[in-house]
């Protein structure tokens, strides 16, 4: 038994790589995104594998999937180039949501419960919008930092606060996603950890663990519903931020 509920979030390293000063190590927190890589690309190949007219319940999972991502995507981009950027947010949301899930099942490890895979996925995202309207809209990006009708002479308050607003984007995105991974798996190992040492002690304490093991019957049918919430919230912020970046305000 894990004795500190934050040991499950340890990384640790499977193939020791180094470069010079440079760790490129192959730790946990590779293999499992290696295997939500692998899990998303399984499901979808064997769903539409054997695709018939009448589909299988696999396929129609896959394809209620597919359509709701989409109609997710040009909700929220919208334009005429909404349908360019769906792969995009499709594998994003899949990546998010099974890596949410993967960690959902125990002795697994969950990739997005760490600040550092969620900023690198949220600053990369960033960087990519961030060129895109700059190579489109050019010296009009700056526009994006003074609200449309505003006037001229509250942009010494309004801008400052647009830039700020701006740049804290990819700070909100990974903090959400991994504050809610970290917070849930926390709560949930130290409730299964007051169950465990009350049915150690015996006696009455048979009794009065049934408490918190049910609590954590009810926080993982919560948690299963927050890994999919945090995977369609950061999809549809994406989007957001890329419709603003394509058509500015």
């Amino acid at each position: 038994m894990i004795g500190n509920p934050l040991e499950q979030f340890l990384i640790t390293s499977i193939l020791p790589i180094r470069l010079g000063s440079i760790d490129m190590s192959f730790t946990n927190s590779s293999l499992f995104m290696l295997l939500v890589l692998l899990a998303v690309s399984m499901f979808f190949l064997l769903s539409i594998a054997n695709s018939t007219l009448v589909p299988s319940k696999w396929q129609s999972l896959a394809e209620l999937l597919y359509l709701f991502v989409l109609g997710v995507t040009q909700e929220n981009v919208t334009g005429t180039e909404k349908n360019r950027y769906f792969p995009f947010m499709f594998t994003l949301f899949f990546f998010i949501l099974v890596s949410n899930l993967l960690g959902m099942i125990p002795y697994t490890f969950t990739v997005t419960s760490h600040i550092s895979i969620t900023f690198g996925l949220a600053i990369s995202i960033f960087i990519a919008i961030v060129l895109l309207m700059i190579v489109r809209h050019k010296i009009h990006s700056f526009t994006t930092f003074m609200a449309p009708g505003c006037p001229t002479i509250l942009a010494p308050f309004l801008v400052p606060i647009e830039i700020i607003s701006f740049f804290s984007k990819p700070f909100s995105l990974s903090i959400r996603l991994f504050a809610n991974m970290m917070s849930g798996h926390s709560l949930l190992k130290i409730l299964a950890g007051f169950s465990w040492t009350m049915l150690s002690l015996g006696g009455i304490f048979y009794i009065i663990q049934l408490a918190p093991l049910f609590l954590v019957f009810l926080i993982t049918g919560l948690e299963i519903g927050i890994a999919a919430l945090q995977a369609y919230v950061f999809t549809v912020l994406v989007c957001m931020y890329l419709r603003d970046a394509l058509y500015l305000h």
